[in-house]
């Protein structure tokens, strides 16, 4: 698809891009609410500026973008996949375990009989349009029609290769039942309006540090530096964060998508450690991503200050959504490793479709 093809989409934008937001959940005494949206805690990293770039010619580079392949972003060697061990992920009812479906997509099982799902996507495409935008590199480790019945859906924020309208849609009809939808101040409003058709009983909305409770699980909606839209014209009328699910014995820390800031300390002051993590490591060049998305060197600097047992590292080889390597970040976390001397089975990758069994690596059994 050309470029030229696109510029009615442009034209639209730019039609809607003075609309004003009004934002429901507005507290005047919360600094991070505003009357339109949300905004950070902290300022942004000065040494990731962005360009500067006016409207137009910003979502013209955007679209040229997502409708032109690049050789410069192709992994040097193909990304290894594992047939997933479903006989295991069905089966399982009280074992921690930890499943990569792609992206920040996991089958987080929680060792109390819960499966919950992290910020679901299963398209082709991570876009508002269906030819054209970020395309899947590997196809989910783990089909959606393949899943156990999910308890719980955590979602980060509203960016499209965080929150898919099909792949919610689907699991809010899956057997059984459909999970409870875990969700930042605004999101709940797009869930209430495309997918649970307005009914809210299954949605549970989350400002930052608010605490949810699902059958025996503590889960908190934290603070990171990010920012929202799914349209030119919504930039952070919703909000975004990352997730601490907690259980008498095991904790887990999903990350969303986060730049470094000091948001990382006020997490560490209020929550003694994690026994397990699953934090972004892509999508950090051209450097200006990096007040988006973290560099493998300071996933692991949030890894240490966090005291996360072992991390792994997501948001890499699915979706080409930086301008590295799709394979480029498992070689700079292995370097970030060795230069802040954190071992390689404490903050490592996963195989798409693999599963991690942390119980196991504790006691010397099979880690993976």
């Amino acid at each position: 698809m050309r470029l030229h093809t696109l510029l009615p989409v442009l034209a639209l934008s730019l039609a809607c891009a003075a609309c004003t937001n009004v934002n429901p959940y507005y507290d005047a005494g919360k600094r991070h609410h505003t009357p339109q949206g949300f905004v950070n805690n902290y300022p942004p990293n000065p040494a990731y500026q962005r360009p500067e770039t006016g409207f137009v010619e910003a979502w013209v580079s955007r679209l040229r973008n997502w409708t032109t392949g690049s050789e410069s972003r192709e992994p040097l060697a193909p990304i290894p996949t594992v047939k997933p061990d479903l006989d295991f992920i069905h089966a399982n009812r009280s074992e921690p375990a930890l499943t990569w479906i792609g992206h920040a997509t996991f089958l987080f099982q929680t060792g109390s009989g819960l499966n919950i799902l992290t910020d679901p996507v299963f398209e082709d495409r991570a876009s508002p349009l269906s030819f054209a935008g970020p395309r899947r590199h590997q196809p989910p480790g783990v089909a959606l029609a393949e899943l156990p019945h999910i308890d719980a859906v955590l979602i980060s924020h509203s960016h499209y290769d965080h929150l898919s309208l099909d792949s919610l849609r689907a699991l809010y009809r899956q057997k059984g039942g459909p999970p409870v939808l875990f969700a930042p101040l605004g999101v709940d409003r797009w869930l209430e309006e495309h997918i649970t058709g307005g009914d809210r009983s299954r949605i549970v909305k989350l400002d930052w540090w608010d605490k949810a409770e699902l059958r025996g699980l503590e889960l908190h909606l934290l603070p990171v530096f990010h920012w929202s839209s799914r349209t030119p014209w919504d930039r952070n009328a919703t909000l975004w964060g990352a997730y601490a699910v907690r259980r008498p014995g095991f904790s887990f820390f999903f990350s969303g998508d986060l730049a470094y800031s000091r948001d990382v300390q006020d997490i560490a002051a209020r929550f003694d450690g994690f026994d397990l993590a699953a934090i972004g490591i892509g999508a950090y060049q051209p450097i200006w991503y990096r007040n988006s998305h973290v560099s493998p060197e300071e996933a692991v600097r949030i890894h240490r200050e966090l005291r996360i047992r072992r991390s792994v590292g997501m948001h890499w080889g699915t979706f080409p959504m930086g301008q590295e390597r799709l394979d480029q970040a498992p070689r700079d976390l292995a370097l970030a490793r060795e230069a802040q001397g954190v071992a390689e089975q404490d903050f490592f990758v996963m195989r798409h479709g693999e599963t991690y069994r942390p119980l196991q690596a504790q006691t010397g059994g099979a880690v993976r």
